[in-house]
């Protein structure tokens, strides 16, 4: 993948809504004249706001003494005073088909192409066919994968055995940890994606409580770490008010988006909401965002603008 783009209305990183570079985090003054083509600290100066028209820098700036994890979303870090806390876990849920897994890769591929190595936990999609999909989609990750910056673990092949036995109910949820923090070791991976959360549950699927602990233990052995910022995601019915199967990964989720689908005036639009930023007093709203091949999540601006 090129960093540099001749134009920034082409480049990944530029957030039109914002006039804001997500690669070298400058306001863009003029996107026909893109910052990274003289990224010389001079350069840079001439072709980037000082004060911008509107207080962006307040929502951008992040706080003091905090750590941020950029999204790699063009849009969405502007949004959440600059990515994501530094080792915390955060929870992408939403309805089918509304963007949930490219959001995931999307935050993987980012980070790996800023050498923060990723692991992605397929649960309910055998790995083959999600790198064919991804490449069927521009994302051609092959480099990325033999070079160690990306990691895709297919879970059931650990529990294929146990299955063919059924002995599920006795799997102890430090078995699964264990074999997370184990690829976590192997790579030095800085990020992490569950996707989906739900599945990963061996134990009895009616024992809620069991759920609930299960995910309490994994959570806090993953921050623990200190540097791994976590992705579950999961599905919600269409238009349930749930964020979670078991109710309680969002009050252990630092921060929560939901992806939902909308009918606007005869289209169908995907929406996204904040629901929970911990430390981030984010605005409250909706936004519509695309899907672009290649590219991934892109916000388009607030709901308004489309009622």
């Amino acid at each position: 993948m090129n960093s540099f783009h001749k134009k920034c209305y082409d480049c990944p990183f530029y957030s039109p809504q914002t006039s804001y570079c997500l690669k070298l985090f400058t306001f863009v003054k003029n996107p026909d004249e893109p910052p990274c083509l003289n990224p010389s600290r001079e350069n840079i100066s001439k072709t980037i706001y000082k004060r911008p028209a509107e207080p962006v820098s307040e929502i951008i700036s992040p706080i003091e003494d905090l750590s941020y994890v950029p999204t790699g979303i063009p849009g969405l870090d502007a949004l959440l005073h600059g990515g994501f806390l530094s080792g915390k876990t955060y929870l992408i849920a939403g309805e089918t088909g509304a963007g949930k897994t490219i959001f995931s890769l999307q935050f993987l591929i980012y980070g790996a192409l800023r050498n923060e190595p990723g692991i992605y936990l397929a649960i309910d999609e055998p790995t083959e066919h999600l790198l064919k999909g991804m490449k069927r989609f521009g994302w051609d990750v092959y480099d990325l994968v033999k070079a160690g910056k990306l990691r895709f673990l297919d879970m059931r092949t650990h529990f294929s055995k146990i299955y063919l036995k059924d002995e599920r109910g006795k799997i102890e949820p430090r078995f699964v940890i264990d074999i997370i923090l184990k690829n976590i070791r192997r790579i030095g991976a800085r990020r992490l994606v569950i996707d989906p959360i739900a599945p990963l549950m061996y134990g009895n699927p009616e024992n809620v409580l069991y759920a609930r602990e299960f995910l309490r233990e994994m959570v806090f052995s993953l921050e623990k770490l200190g540097n791994v910022t976590t992705i579950m995601t999961s599905e919600i019915p269409t238009g349930s008010n749930q964020y979670s199967r078991f109710g309680v990964e969002e009050f252990l989720a630092s921060g929560i988006i939901i992806l939902k689908m909308k009918e606007i005036k005869g289209r169908i639009y995907r929406i996204l909401y904040i629901r929970k930023a911990r430390w981030a007093p984010v605005k409250p709203g909706k936004y519509v965002f695309r899907i672009e091949s290649g590219k991934g999540i892109i916000i388009r601006g607030p709901l308004e603008k489309f009622l």
